[in-house]
């Protein structure tokens, strides 16, 4: 059955698709935005609307981001905003911050290993020297560091080169 669906004005929200379809895709939103919202408070974090939508940008990429990636995606939101929003979700172990050559900084996606304050990256970050892109390789560990007389709060192993999606270009 083909069903036309429409909102309180008359204007067609849904085209030739069936409503099964079409509350099945909403259902799947509400759902995403719920878990979205649901790891935001087990963090420790209040729930806006611009911590959601940095977080839904995150989820949606497979690669760490840079604050300019948010600026330039997400321009309803200010600079200052935007940056107060990384650190908060770097400070409650949402993201982890991937230091750059450039001294600008790219953000990931934490695991379950992070905690508040304290970040457990055993892992390579890798940047493609081609598309600038910054990967988590969570395959390669890096091996834990003893350095007698001092706290470790956190390690980088950042590694360049050309990633797999360019070589196949």
């Amino acid at each position: 059955m083909d069903l036309r669906i429409f909102d309180s004005i008359g204007t067609q929200i849904v085209g030739d698709h069936s409503l099964a379809t079409y509350l099945q895709k909403m259902y799947f939103c509400d759902m995403e935005q719920d878990q979205l919202k649901q790891t935001l408070k087990q963090h420790g974090l209040r729930v806006t609307d611009c911590r959601v939508e940095v977080l839904a940008f995150f989820s949606s990429h497979e690669h760490a981001l840079s604050s300019r990636d948010l600026e330039n995606s997400l321009s309803s939101y200010d600079r200052v905003t935007l940056f107060r929003t990384l650190n908060s979700f770097v400070d409650k172990g949402v993201l982890h911050r991937i230091p750059a050559e450039s001294g600008a900084a790219n953000y990931a996606l934490c695991h379950s290993n992070c905690h508040p304050g304290e970040h457990r990256h055993d892992h390579v970050h890798f940047t493609c020297d081609a598309c600038g892109n910054v990967e988590c390789i969570e395959s390669a560990k890096v091996p834990a560091i003893d350095l007698p007389g001092y706290q470790v709060r956190e390690s980088n192993y950042l590694v360049s080169g050309t990633c797999k999606t360019c070589m196949a270009q």
